[in-house]
């Protein structure tokens, strides 16, 4: 209820009193949870990283390759990075991080920041395996990422094309694992 309130009004003008009788309670009781509204709004930045990073890097199906993996990574990531809910919430983030930069930092360490350590880790288990050879897991995390997204995430944030469909996610996310592996592929 709270994003909500904050996605609809932005932050500047939710109040905790719409927040308290959106989720019908009180305003006293939702001050017990927390101390104010920017501690309430980092509360749900970091909830809607959580809701994002499970469900971009959920574990690997067992027998998976390099290449599917990254595809499975690559497709979770543009749908939910580049959906219209998610960019409404981007937006808000990132307009609040200008004031607030405690907001944006939690963000960036609790988002991208985790996720792509968590690539990073994947790409260390196959440098381990002899599968690539990366120097820099997190850089090489950051560039398929990068990969994925570069065409199309300014496009999206200024609203000028509509949510991708599958066949646009499934051209950019082939492009982006063969050139990935083009990278950083073993080299013999």
């Amino acid at each position: 209820m709270a994003e909500d309130v904050f996605v609809s009004e932005g932050f500047a003008a939710a109040s905790m009193s719409e927040i308290a009788a959106r989720l019908g309670g009180s305003k006293g009781t939702l001050y017990n949870y927390f101390k104010s509204k920017e501690e309430l709004f980092e509360a749900y930045v970091l909830r809607r990283c959580i809701l994002n990073m499970d469900g971009i890097y959920a574990l690997p199906g067992g027998g998976e390759g390099v290449a599917e993996t990254l595809t499975r990574i690559g497709r979770a990531y543009l749908r939910r990075v580049l959906s219209d809910e998610n960019l409404r919430h981007f937006r808000l983030i990132i307009a609040e991080a200008e004031r607030y930069p405690e907001i944006g930092k939690a963000f960036y360490e609790a988002g991208p920041g985790r996720g792509s350590e968590r690539l990073a880790d994947e790409i260390r288990a196959w440098v381990k395996a002899g599968l690539l050879e990366v120097d820099d897991p997190q850089m090489a995390a950051f560039h398929f990422t990068g990969l994925c997204q570069n065409r199309y995430m300014k496009a999206r944030l200024c609203n000028y094309v509509p949510e991708l469909s599958d066949a646009e996610i499934e051209a950019e996310v082939a492009a982006a694992v063969k050139t990935f592996l083009r990278a950083y592929g073993p080299r013999g």
